[in-house]
């Protein structure tokens, strides 16, 4: 049912929304897309955000966190993820699957799980509505 809703929500905003930005903050071969972003009207200052993250073959997003105001739920749409969250194990997630972050959590790994074939994710954010940058990199 879950799968299902994310599916049906993705092919909702990719046929309405067209805007992208490429994020040169996210790594290699990466694309980062807001495709969908609506106030919550029965939460006053919050706002869903649906962001559409594709990774070319090898492609990956430096270490990073996210606003502290967010909750982030992740789908992978095709290939396969491999992530981190805080220190704990690199996991992967192949399309159909999905992983969710807390406010505060850090994003150690976040890439194409593959070198030779592209990758895409649909992370939709609740956070606080005046939020405007989405991903801190975290310096080493």
């Amino acid at each position: 049912m879950v799968r299902h809703g994310i599916a049906v929500f993705a092919s909702v905003i990719f046929s309405t929304c067209t805007a992208s930005a490429d994020d040169t903050k996210t790594g290699s071969a990466s694309n980062v897309t807001v495709v969908y972003e609506h106030q919550l009207p029965n939460v006053p200052g919050k706002s869903i955000k649906g962001v559409l993250v594709e990774y070319g073959p090898g492609g990956f997003s430096e270490a990073h966190t996210h606003p502290q105001s967010a909750f982030i739920y992740a789908t992978v749409l095709e290939g396969s993820i491999l992530s981190q969250v805080n220190d704990g194990p690199v996991k992967e997630y192949k399309a159909g699957e999905n992983f969710s972050e807390l406010p505060g959590d850090r994003h150690g790994v976040s890439k194409n799980g593959s070198d030779s074939k592209p990758a895409k994710l649909l992370a939709v954010f609740v956070v606080d509505s005046d939020q405007e940058d989405l991903v801190f990199p975290i310096n080493k």
